[in-house]
């Protein structure tokens, strides 16, 4: 059996320990900039140029370097911040992410808010807030829990009760019992207005909103509930029936085009030929411009001045019509109370003459 020199291991052991510190320590030049809110970290330093060049298993390896790198800065940024036990003591250690510092753009845009209820807008104007309630109450004369609302609630049904309270200031020959079933159906047939009223409101704010139902519904409508109805299949309708004069392409469920997006990666050819062309608008001295649009821009500002005119003749010949019959009427008013002020022409002519 050889020899081992006590040299040979602790040299070997020096290098492990630096194989060890050298995993865990990277030295940069330039410093990271970290977003911590988006797991990212962007690297400032110029990468090695003579081990990029061509494409083989050194520049492979470079790059894992490199990688390994940012990602271990990465790492130890992260264990720099504050972090608890998840699920108690026992749980998993997570740390708490700051804030995104960069906001990534989205792919598709955002979904449209659902247009508020009349309720939702009352109470957002009067402040007033949600509050959870329980679904279950102690009901005092069954002495069990029951639903709040509903089917055997707490309470019971006013109306199918067998003794009704004659409220202070009502007729004591009215029937009560008739009285709290007719407010229950006025309670039912509002609150079924109200939910259709808000169908209709939602069907109106835009196309992907639920059909409202209506007795007589109009062409457009029932187009709009067919191409639901086609589109409403794991298929989209590809495998449908066509009716008569309906087009091969199925329609979407909006009505309209479908939009296609370009994807991120691959078609360099049409990315580039679109970035030129753009450059080519930006550049040329002759603008780009929609006849078009700007023929029915200018048509709509005429409109616009000539009913607004419209309207300001109209409104000054009414002030000047009440103006001449209200002055018709004073002038009517004052002749009266002067025909009264004076006296007669034959007295006074009668006068003169028994004079002469």
């Amino acid at each position: 059996m050889a020899a081992v020199r006590v040299e040979d291991v602790l040299a070997a052991a020096e290098e492990q320990e630096a194989e060890k510190r050298r995993s865990v320590t990277v030295e940069k030049e330039l410093e990271l900039e970290f977003d911590l809110g988006n797991l990212l970290a962007l690297d400032r330093n110029p990468p090695p140029a003579a081990g990029l060049r061509g494409a083989g298993p050194r520049r492979e390896a470079q790059l894992r370097a490199l990688a390994r790198d940012n990602t271990q800065l990465l790492v130890a940024r992260l264990w720099e911040l504050p972090a608890e036990r998840a699920g108690g003591p026992g749980g998993p250690l997570v740390a708490r992410l700051p804030e995104p510092a960069f906001r990534l753009p989205r792919e598709k845009p955002p979904p449209r808010p659902r247009p508020p209820t009349r309720w939702e807008q009352f109470a957002r104007l009067k402040g007033i807030r949600r509050r959870k309630r329980t679904a279950l109450v102690w009901d005092e004369q069954a002495k069990e829990w029951r639903r709040r609302w509903g089917y055997r609630r707490a309470g019971g049904d006013p109306a199918r009760a067998w003794l009704a309270e004659v409220p202070a200031g009502a007729d004591p020959e009215e029937d009560q019992f008739a009285r709290l079933r007719r407010e229950k159906r006025e309670r039912v047939a509002r609150n079924e207005l109200n939910r259709l009223r808000n169908l209709a409101r939602a069907h109106r704010a835009g196309p992907a909103a639920p059909l409202h139902p209506t007795g007589h519904q109009s062409r457009e409508e029932l187009g709009h509930v067919a191409r639901v109805a086609r589109v409403s299949t794991a298929s989209l309708g590809r495998f449908q029936p066509r009716l008569p004069k309906e087009p091969a392409e199925p329609p979407s469920r909006s009505g309209g085009k479908k939009r296609r997006f370009e994807p991120l990666l691959g078609n360099l050819a049409a990315e580039r030929g679109r970035q030129l062309e753009m450059l080519r608008d930006m550049n040329s001295k002759k603008p780009v411009l929609d006849i078009t649009r700007a023929v029915n821009k200018q048509l709509r500002q005429e409109e616009a001045e000539a009913a607004a005119a419209k309207g300001k003749k109209q409104s000054q010949r009414g002030k000047r019509g009440r103006r001449r019959q209200h002055v018709g009427r004073s002038g009517k008013k004052s002749g009266a109370r002067r025909q009264q002020q004076r006296p007669t022409g034959s007295s006074t002519g009668g006068s003169k003459r028994k004079k002469a």
